[in-house]
């Protein structure tokens, strides 16, 4: 589904990548820092949160991205993945993946140890829409996009613009003194 799909008030599970895109390249701190307060303000709110395997990912990273994740936003943001409902929509996805013959073996393991399969299984099992920088390729081999599986287990997903969009949010330029 895309953001046509998408109607008011959906709450959203973001993806790692919804971060690290945004601090390295459009919404960096220092730019933008409109959008990081746009984030824990929704969080606030219950419209975004994400995973606790994705706080991992994140946290690997070492840097202000990191300081931020464990500083400002609230430890609340990262639901945990010890549910029975979001384990048996995770078993089930790594079983969908590892039935498609179009995938490469490396890409099946992959998708069964990273925090991808994890984040789709929370979306699934609480209503959410995922938020991913990532597209849709049918023909995929070497990974297993993320829009792939949401497609295949009727997950709601949107990019960051997406989401932003939904949420009526508008960022202002002032200028410098």
């Amino acid at each position: 589904m895309t953001s046509e799909a998408i109607s008011a008030g959906r709450e959203y599970a973001l993806d790692s990548n919804v971060f690290v895109e945004a601090k390295r390249r459009y919404y960096a701190f220092d730019i933008c820092p409109g959008f990081w307060e746009n984030l824990l303000w929704h969080q606030g709110i219950g419209r975004v949160s994400s995973v606790d395997r994705i706080k991992e990912e994140l946290e690997r990273g070492g840097d202000d991205l990191t300081d931020w994740i464990n500083s400002v936003m609230p430890e609340a943001c990262f639901a945990t993945t010890d549910d029975a409902d979001v384990i048996r929509y995770f078993g089930e996805m790594v079983a969908w993946v590892n039935a498609q013959p179009q995938f490469l073996q490396e890409a099946k393991a992959e998708f069964a140890a990273v925090a991808d399969g994890w984040l789709i299984a929370y979306a699934k099992a609480k209503e959410l829409v995922l938020v991913t920088q990532e597209i849709a390729l049918p023909e995929a081999r070497r990974r297993v996009p993320i829009p792939n599986v949401c497609e295949a287990f009727d997950v709601a997903y949107v990019d960051t613009f997406g989401m932003l969009r939904d949420f009526e949010t508008r960022f202002s330029w002032q200028p410098s003194a």
